[in-house]
C-alpha cells in the first residue's frame, strides 16, 4: 500500500503542505515580533503544532522506537512555547527532525540471489579484510563493504541475506566518528553472524558513531531472518560493516550512495 503511486504522492503533498504550514507559523512569529517575547502569536504557535502533524501523518512509517522520542520532543515544544516563542520553535523544528529519523519505509528486495545493503548510506570502504576476533572464525579472508549512516539516513538495519543466527555478539566501546578505520576495532559494536542457505558465513556488524548512543538489536541467536528483514536499529548516525566470504564480489565504488534491503551490494562469484 505505501508503495503504491498515489499514496507516494498523497504523501509528498502532505509533507509539502506541512512544512508549508510550520514555516509559515515560524515565520508569522518574526513578523508579530514575538518570538523573543513571553508569550506566542496563538495563530502562529498552533500553525507550528497542525504543520508538525501533518508531517507525522504523511511520513510512510515511524519505528515505534521513535514515538518515545516524538513525544518528549513535541510535549517540550508546547510547553517551551507558550514560555518562549523561539525556544518552542526550534524544540519543533527537532521533533521533526525526530520523525524523519525513525522513519521506516517498506522495502522491496530483488527476488534473485544476491546481497542486498544492510543500511542507507554511502559506501565509505571496500577492502579485503579479516571479520572481527569476538566472532572467533577460522576464514581470516573475507571481502568488507562499510556503509556510513549520517543523521538524515534511514536507521533501520536489514538483513543482508536470507540466513540463521549463529551468533550476536556485543561488544562495548568508545564514540569515535563511525567513518574512521579506528571505528571498526575502537567503537561500541554488535556483531551478527549469519549462516546463509549455502553454509557461507557472514558477519554484519552494527557500529555506534560520534553521536550515536545506542544499538538496538530486535532478533535473537538461532532465528532466521529473510533478505530485507529488519534486525535492529541505531540511534543518530552510525555505520555497517558487512562481511563476505572471499568467493564474494562487487560492483561498488567507495562514495556510491545504497538503500537497505534494496541495493545488491555483493554477488557471489560465478
Amino acid at each position: 500500500m505505501y508503495n503504491h503511486i498515489p499514496v507516494k504522492i498523497i504523501r509528498t503533498l502532505g509533507l509539502f503542505i506541512g512544512w508549508l504550514v510550520l514555516l509559515g507559523g515560524i515565520i508569522q512569529l518574526l513578523v508579530s515580533g514575538k518570538i523573543f517575547a513571553m508569550y506566542p502569536e496563538l495563530d502562529a504557535f498552533y500553525g507550528l503544532v497542525v504543520g508538525v502533524l501533518i508531517i507525522w501523518l504523511s511520513i510512510e512509517r515511524i519505528h515505534p522506537e521513535g514515538y518515545k522520542f516524538f513525544g518528549i520532543f513535541l510535549s517540550f515544544s508546547v510547553v517551551l512555547g507558550f514560555i518562549f516563542p523561539l525556544l518552542g520553535a526550534l524544540g519543533f523544528l527537532l521533533t521533526v527532525f525526530v520523525l524523519w529519523f525513525f522513519r521506516d519505509p517498506e522495502r522491496n528486495p530483488p527476488s534473485h540471489d544476491c546481497i542486498v545493503s544492510p543500511a542507507d548510506g554511502v559506501v565509505c570502504k571496500i577492502d579485503q579484510a579479516s571479520p572481527p576476533e569476538e566472532c572467533n572464525l577460522e576464514d581470516k579472508n573475507f571481502l568488507r563493504i562499510c556503509i556510513f549512516m549520517n543523521v538524515f539516513n534511514v536507521h533501520v538495519n536489514r538483513s543482508p541475506t536470507n540466513g540463521l543466527i549463529k551468533d550476536i555478539i556485543y561488544v562495548k566501546g568508545k564514540f569515535f566518528n563511525a567513518s574512521l578505520d579506528k571505528a571498526s576495532k575502537d567503537n561500541e559494536r554488535n556483531i551478527l553472524v549469519l549462516e546463509n542457505q549455502k553454509s557461507e558465513t557472514l558477519v554484519v556488524v552494527q557500529i555506534a558513531g560520534l553521536i550515536a548512543r545506542r544499538i538496538l538489536s530486535f532478533v535473537k541467536p538461532a532465528e532466521s531472518l529473510s533478505i530485507a528483514e529488519r534486525f535492529g536499529l541505531i540511534r543518530f548516525g552510525s555505520r555497517v560493516d558487512v562481511y563476505l566470504p572471499a568467493n564474494y564480489v562487487t560492483d561498488l565504488e567507495e562514495g556510491t550512495k545504497v538503500v537497505a534491503g534494496e541495493s545488491i551490494i555483493a554477488r557471489a562469484a560465478s
